[in-house]
């Protein structure tokens, strides 16, 4: 387990790893103690979870619905989110005919690291469920099970999304995955399983292929927790680096001739807004780190004061993971922190954002080529930063573009 741990670790990261006696509690396919399977033809197994209605929810109440889909999903995986519109629409084109639907957050916020949040704006626990929901328009009940996860446990919840579809009778007819397309565009589904095995069930038919291999991000156990704090420890200790930067170095990185998203922000040690709002841009960093995105941060400190901010950065946990310092060094750079040389912040205004008021500390989001898409003067707002990044790189998995 250690080795399997250490290898799907080290290439993110660098520092220590978990010791052997923290190995998180799984078996060797990753599942907890008390995980079932069911089988084609077992009854649906109880519930009783709280909704973000507020209502707490069971079996008992979709006993009127003919047949029943119970949908663990989540508001992290972009798998989970390529499957939103068709997800809708089948229960649009069924909802008049007794086609019952409830989704189940499986996931506990302690089994996710940071990085594994990058395609979208929420964490996975109960209180980001109802605004996930509020963006996707949701009208069925969406509850959690994260707190002890037994009805995961129950079902034999393997990923986000997992299907499971049972008849009248509640008993299972179908598990397994929603559609065989990872990607959102509804043109990429070739093989739509669970709309086929709804339309099998409504027509009294056997389902054709009443089991499937779900595809997405594994169910988020609460025993990896050890997992995610030797995560946040290898990060708080990587290395700072940080060099200087005159107008027309931040001109070149303001031009953003990269596929990157850039967040650019311009601080200094004796700001104090600058300091109240730097573990939010950390985490920012930390949360979008395995997609095209990179924190950049620009001090207004004296370049005699270099040091002293390097020391601020190092405190922060600041310091490039391997995969920034990977896109760093293949544009011909040495890190993502600078200190700006300039006698005056007239050029600096110039050459990153002519619509910025100046005071510190200011922020902007630069897609690739240069435009800036969301800029802000003061301390951000952790919540909107990352709704407009997770707009700005979406938040799902994309086909790659047709070679010409």
């Amino acid at each position: 387990m250690m080795k399997l741990l250490t290898a799907l670790l080290f290439p993110l990261l660098a520092g220590p790893l978990i010791r052997a006696a923290e190995a998180p509690l799984l078996d060797e396919h990753g599942n907890p103690a008390g995980f079932q399977t069911l089988e084609i033809g077992d009854a649906a197994p109880d519930f009783s979870l709280p909704g973000i209605d507020g209502r707490t929810w069971s079996l008992k109440h979709f006993a009127d619905h003919e047949v029943l889909m119970v949908l663990f999903t989540s508001n992290h995986c972009p798998t989970s989110h390529s499957i939103e519109k068709r997800l809708q629409k089948l229960r649009d084109d069924y909802r008049d005919r007794g086609f019952g639907l409830v989704a189940i957050m499986p996931n506990h916020p302690d089994g996710i690291r940071i990085d594994e949040l990058g395609y979208g704006e929420f964490n996975d626990s109960f209180e980001d469920m109802k605004p996930y929901a509020e963006l996707n328009g949701w009208d069925f009940p969406y509850l959690y099970d994260g707190e002890k996860q037994t009805t995961a446990r129950a079902y034999g919840c393997l990923a986000t999304p997992h299907v499971f579809l049972f008849d009248k009778d509640r008993r299972l007819r179908y598990a397994g995955r929603f559609d065989d397309s990872r990607f959102y565009d509804e043109s990429t589904v070739k093989s739509p399983d669970a709309r086929n095995a709804v339309e099998a069930l409504f027509a009294g038919r056997p389902v054709d292929v009443p089991l499937t291999r779900p595809m997405g991000c594994s169910t988020k156990w609460r025993e990896k927790k050890a997992q995610k704090i030797a995560v946040a420890e290898a990060w708080q200790k990587l290395p700072v680096t940080m060099d200087t930067i005159d107008a027309k170095g931040v001109a070149a990185l303001r031009a953003n001739d990269t596929d990157k998203y850039r967040l650019v922000n311009v601080w200094a040690t004796w700001c104090e807004p600058c300091v109240e709002e730097f573990p939010t841009l950390v985490s920012i960093s930390r949360q979008y780190d395995m997609r095209n995105f990179e924190l950049v941060t620009i001090s207004m400190d004296q370049p005699e004061q270099q040091e002293k901010a390097k020391a601020f950065l190092q405190k922060q946990g600041a310091g490039l993971t391997r995969n920034v310092e990977s896109s760093v060094k293949k544009e011909g750079r040495k890190t993502n922190h600078y200190v700006f040389t300039g006698a005056g912040q007239d050029e600096l205004v110039a050459a990153l954002d002519k619509d910025w008021p100046g005071p510190l500390p200011h922020t902007v989001l630069i897609a690739p080529g240069g435009e800036i898409l969301w800029r802000h003067n003061g301390v951000i707002d952790g919540a909107k930063a990352r709704s407009v990044i997770a707009t700005a790189l979406t938040r799902y998995y994309s086909p790659p573009e047709p070679k010409e």
